[in-house]
């Protein structure tokens, strides 16, 4: 089982930045960003397996994915943040001989961080 760890949440005024890392305790080349807003189902945000990156529509061209691998850690660059981005952000990664399908289900992944609230002021 990997441990995943995710800071830098917090709260932002709408069109600002905020900055996520997840820290894993080994590497995984495929490794998934998700949100889950209140009342809402967990979504994938950003993707990132080898050199292969995707993105969701909403957060396309203002979210970017992405890693030291020495560090084993993932990031999540978020600019022009917007109220509807407000959410608790998860990472998550499948066991290492299985590889990231776009978009991700919920489902097909087994280790989770604990997940880190961000949230986007009018």
């Amino acid at each position: 089982q990997v441990q995943l760890a995710e800071s830098g949440g917090g709260s932002v005024q709408a069109g600002g930045p905020l900055r996520l890392s997840c820290i894993a305790s080994v590497y995984r080349s495929c490794m998934v960003w998700f949100c889950q807003a209140p009342g809402k189902e967990r979504e994938g945000v950003a993707m990132v397996d080898g050199s292969a990156i995707n993105y969701s529509g909403p957060v396309k061209g203002r979210f970017t994915t992405s890693r030291d691998s020495a560090k084993n850690t993932l990031y999540l660059e978020m600019n022009n943040l917007k109220p509807e981005d407000t959410a608790t952000y998860y990472c998550a990664t499948r066991p290492r001989h299985l590889r990231c399908t776009w978009p991700p289900l919920v489902s097909e992944f087994s280790d989770w961080g604990q997940g880190t609230q961000v949230t986007v002021g009018s």
